[in-house]
């Protein structure tokens, strides 16, 4: 019963982390979108397309867990103002393509060099960890990122 309880701690533990941690990067998540003129769901979009240079709509919703709705607007929004380009794949109309222009490449390299940032925040926790540590954590997520995306398999969900 003991090491039931023990193992039931560690469990809420770990969750308790995770969430603590996701809460703070929210907080400047929502910093940095506002004080750039973005929304969270458009600077989701970008941060989901910037690593790519160009994707469908429908894998940057995949990936961002946004409501068609709220990417639809998003994208519609980011459109407009000239930081994402949207074209019909060829030879597929109903599939939407989204490609960061040079004004969206440059807002970004903007916000990532902006004391306060979200950018800047998390180059100074890499700054206060060794390269060890640095190293450990990201195996360390990988590992409870792969577990977590094989039992939502498991389970018939979505994963990519």
């Amino acid at each position: 019963m003991e090491s039931e309880n023990q193992e039931l701690m560690r469990s809420v533990q770990l969750l308790r982390s995770f969430w603590n941690v996701q809460k703070n990067i929210m907080r400047f998540v929502q910093k940095t979108a506002v004080e750039n003129g973005l929304t969270v769901p458009q600077y989701s979009i970008l941060m989901a397309i910037i690593l790519h240079e160009d994707m469908t709509q429908k894998n940057v919703g995949e990936k961002t867990f946004l409501p068609k709705s709220t990417l639809s607007q998003a994208v519609d929004g980011l459109v407009r103002v000239g930081i994402l380009h949207r074209e019909h794949v060829e030879g597929n109309r109903r599939e939407i393509q989204l490609s960061i222009t040079e004004k969206g490449k440059n807002l970004l390299k903007t916000i990532h060099m902006h004391d306060g940032s979200i950018h800047q925040i998390f180059q100074t926790v890499i700054e206060l960890l060794t390269e060890e540590q640095f190293e450990e954590l990201l195996e360390t997520h990988l590992q409870i990122t792969n577990y977590l995306e094989t039992q939502a398999t498991e389970q018939g969900e979505c994963t990519k």
